[in-house]
């Protein structure tokens, strides 16, 4: 079974230090959260195999966030764990890892994760707040670095970790997928092997405080179709059906494959794009690592945080996003939602995840089609912007 990833490890020109390293041979990295935490861990993953090719590791994540990384070529295994998993079978997974790895990393600073490194690896590091309350955690750790949840990248935050092990950093996140998942893709979508370029919108994430208007995404597809483009409209099939219907419906020319492609078949489809258009989503993590031009909807979240990693953005250290303003880097183009408040870090207006976000249902549709257009003229796609749009 042949696998393929965005990049390629021998991309990855990472130098070795052997003296360090060479009494490593395997390594546990825990990230038990949502599936865009999981994709933004890989670069921690793809560091460590490049420096050390023939290191066996694996992952501890979430059960349902597994498909991330489950055509990931540096990764030789993933545990997974319910979010709140039942006494037995948690006793069952804490004695199958048992001092079973030589480092076993954390990139969380919660409870939970911080305990299933210590128990897994013979040598521990993670990330801790530098509060009085993880007082007892920095007791199960070799190693710990202090966690910033605002002023710091993800991506540039896990990558802290590799320092005590003597690891070079690579931060591209890894965007991979298998042969059957690419034919299911050419089999839903048969013109992804065609000449005409096609733009991918990626209209419902997880979360209603992320979503952007149905009006602006029925007129921004309009725009594009009207200008040659095969519009292909992904999203995740959920209890937000009826938004999805109504975009569907309003644009009877695009491919539907919402619900219908998996994780690793987006990024085989999000590879050949020439446009993505999507929120504050996993799936726009993956657009921006694989290198297509993408325009990505900011609302309330921190960009500074979780702005996508662009492809073979140069540091390691620095986040590529501001905390404020539309803003351009490598692949990527950060259109940041209307009013003063933004971001205001609250999961919706309401400060709850299923609450609407006014700066994001504010954003007109000109903005998102004048950075759409921005992006598609470095590609050589040539298409005019009506005027009042």
């Amino acid at each position: 079974m042949a696998l393929h990833d965005a990049d390629g490890q021998s991309s990855c020109h990472i130098a070795q230090d052997r003296e360090m390293n060479r009494d490593l041979h395997s390594v546990l990295v825990v990230c038990t959260r949502r599936i865009g935490d999981v994709l933004l861990a890989t670069p921690v993953v793809r560091s460590l195999k490049a420096a050390i090719p023939n290191l066996s590791i694996d992952m501890l994540v979430f059960e349902g966030t597994q498909e991330a990384i489950v055509a990931n070529p540096d990764i030789r295994r993933t545990w997974t764990i319910a979010e709140r998993p039942a006494i037995r079978p948690h006793l069952a997974l804490l004695r199958s890892l048992w001092r079973r790895y030589d480092v076993a990393v954390s990139v969380l600073a919660g409870d939970r994760p911080t305990f299933h490194a210590w128990v897994a690896g013979r040598y521990c590091v993670g990330t801790l707040l530098p509060d009085q309350k993880s007082w007892w955690k920095r007791r199960l750790l070799n190693h710990w670095v202090p966690f910033d949840n605002l002023h710091t990248h993800t991506v540039a935050m896990n990558l802290r970790l590799l320092a005590p092990l003597g690891i070079t950093p690579f931060a591209t996140p890894v965007v991979s997928w298998r042969d059957e998942e690419a034919q299911s893709v050419r089999t839903l979508f048969p013109d992804i092997q065609r000449a005409q370029p096609y733009a991918v919108l990626h209209v419902s994430p997880k979360f209603a405080y992320k979503t952007w208007t149905v009006d602006g995404w029925l007129e921004l597809g309009r725009w594009l179709s009207d200008r040659g483009m095969t519009v292909v409209v992904t999203g995740i099939e959920s209890t937000e059906q009826p938004y999805c219907d109504q975009i569907i419906h309003g644009l009877p020319k695009a491919v539907n494959l919402i619900g219908r492609v998996t994780l690793p078949g987006l990024g085989y489809l999000l590879s050949r794009a020439a446009l993505y258009v999507g929120t504050d989503t996993a799936v726009s993590h993956m657009a921006a690592a694989v290198g297509v031009p993408s325009v990505v909807l900011f609302g309330p979240s921190n960009p500074v945080k979780w702005g996508p990693w662009p492809k073979n953005f140069s540091s390691t250290t620095q986040s590529p996003w501001d905390k404020q303003g539309s803003q351009r880097q490598g692949n990527v183009f950060l259109l940041q939602g209307e009013g003063d408040c933004v971001p205001c870090l609250a999961e919706g207006c309401d400060h709850h995840v299923k609450s609407l976000s006014e700066c994001l249902q504010r954003l007109p549709v000109h903005r998102v089609i004048q950075a759409a257009n921005a992006m598609l003229r470095e590609r050589g796609i040539n298409v005019a912007v009506p005027i009042n749009v």
